[in-house]
């Protein structure tokens, strides 16, 4: 079941995490957080003029929203549907430039922080959690063009 935040103008320009803390929060106190995995995307209604060309990880509001949601929840990948809402998700946060043939592409450096630094965040939270997360995280790496070895995770 794919769970939907929805975002508007106004809660995106005051910064109003409440939309996604109902949702989140209703999964952590239910104690179903890791049966969610993968199921989250967001609906935003952002009104634009009708020739301006940004894609929405291009609008400094609403990519500030992200960064102050991926400042109270930075293991939400877990929970983003990989099929889309990861790539616009990591798309928020860090520098990237759009191809007509290639799609996103990020910026090589800042990927790979930005990588590291969540595959650093989620294996302490499924920890916590008691998920599995060897074969999650290499497959977050994978769909970033990174294999992570299992070497790299008896590091830490």
């Amino acid at each position: 079941m794919t769970l939907a935040i929805a975002l508007n103008f106004e809660q995106i320009n005051t910064l109003d995490l409440s939309p996604a803390q109902t949702v989140i929060e209703n999964l952590l106190q239910a104690g179903t957080i890791a049966t969610h995995e993968q199921q989250l995307r967001f609906e935003i209604d952002y009104p634009r003029e009708p020739d301006d060309p940004r894609e929405l990880s291009e609008i400094p509001e609403i990519r500030l929203w992200f960064i102050r949601l991926d400042a109270q929840y930075p293991w939400l990948p877990f929970l983003l549907d990989w099929t889309g809402e990861l790539a616009r998700y990591t798309a928020m946060l860090i520098p990237h430039q759009f191809s007509t043939k290639e799609g996103i592409q990020y910026n090589p450096e800042a990927l790979e922080i930005f990588l590291m630094h969540k595959i650093f965040i989620l294996h302490d939270w499924m920890q916590q959690q008691g998920i599995p997360s060897r074969s999650r995280l290499k497959s977050i790496g994978q769909m970033f063009g990174y294999d992570l070895e299992d070497t790299f995770f008896e590091m830490f």
